[in-house]
């Protein structure tokens, strides 16, 4: 059981960069918000039919979430659907590598969030290790030649999707152990139907209102956003039992591999150049990261 979280999170990866993958084929299609709710609306159904396959299997009760675990879970909901619609815009301007590498920031924003608004301190090592992430985002995000004022925007929004992110993996992993009943598989299974449907609701409103092209648009390419559903549930059913196993931060440190299979896809399925300075600076995001939630653990 103790190594069960590794397996979970490791998988949950994989499924992630494969869902990135196929969420920016569609955002070509189908725009961002059209690509953002595919996930979610298209999720649904497989979370569902995991949670019966769950509740089968172990003869648990459905747990009901109480006021704590709702709040978490909402909160963590609405983070992910503004983080997934920022990683998308990135996706159109940025290479798929650089921008999964910038999301591997989220921990360096979670660290500085947490020291602004909760009074934590920041310790010598604890600054070296945010200096050396911001390095690597720097290094990436600089092209020779390229004017200093053009950094602002793809930088800011690589740091607040970065941040959303860890904001809902910490939404998420409140809603879990705020259960008050139930293994921990019935819990995360549970929990990301809910999740899901939160989104899917959410998103159903806005579109509807907003944005009636995008959801229609998603609907016309129902086998290539069907899929990318089920890539999504699945990755996320992993993610939230390693969220039920072990800290959110634990997660998250393993989940840095995301960044060498997010770099191999770039390379042969899309066949985007990834050059030496992009790699360094991935290389050094890592191990600013790294060496932060190994100072925070």
């Amino acid at each position: 059981m103790s190594l069960l979280w590794v397996f979970a999170a490791l998988i949950g990866s994989v499924g992630q960069v494969a869902r990135n993958a196929m969420q920016s084929s569609l955002t070509r299609q189908i725009g961002t918000v059209g690509a953002t709710q595919v996930r979610f609306l298209f999720g649904l159904p497989f979370a569902l039919l995991f949670l019966v396959i769950v509740t089968l299997a172990t003869g648990e009760a459905i747990p009901v979430p109480g006021l704590t675990s709702l709040a978490f879970t909402v909160a963590g909901a609405l983070a992910q659907i503004a983080a997934t619609a920022l990683m998308l815009v990135m996706m159109k301007s940025q290479s798929f590598a650089v921008t999964t590498a910038w999301l591997k920031t989220e921990p360096v924003i979670v660290a500085i969030a947490a020291a602004l608004i909760l009074r934590d301190p920041i310790s010598l090592p604890v600054l070296a290790a945010i200096i050396i992430a911001s390095a690597g985002v720097m290094l990436m995000s600089i092209k020779p030649g390229m004017p200093v004022w053009q950094l602002g925007r793809p930088v800011l929004i690589g740091l607040l999707a970065g941040g959303l992110f860890g904001a809902s993996a910490i939404g998420f992993r409140g809603g879990i152990t705020h259960l008050e009943s139930g293994g921990f598989l019935i819990r995360a299974t549970s929990t990301l139907a809910l999740n899901l449907a939160i989104q899917t609701t959410t998103l159903l409103i806005w579109m509807g209102i907003f944005n009636r092209a995008a959801l229609y648009g998603s609907f016309s390419v129902w086998r290539s956003s069907l899929f990318a559903g089920f890539l999504g549930a699945f990755a996320s059913q992993f993610w939230f039992i390693g969220f039920a196993l072990t800290s959110a931060a634990n997660v998250r440190t393993l989940a840095l591999v995301e960044v060498i299979f997010a770099t191999a896809v770039s390379r042969y399925a899309f066949k985007q150049p990834v050059s030496t300075r992009q790699i360094i600076g991935m290389s050094v995001i890592v191990l600013g990261v790294g060496l932060l939630l190994r100072l925070q653990a």
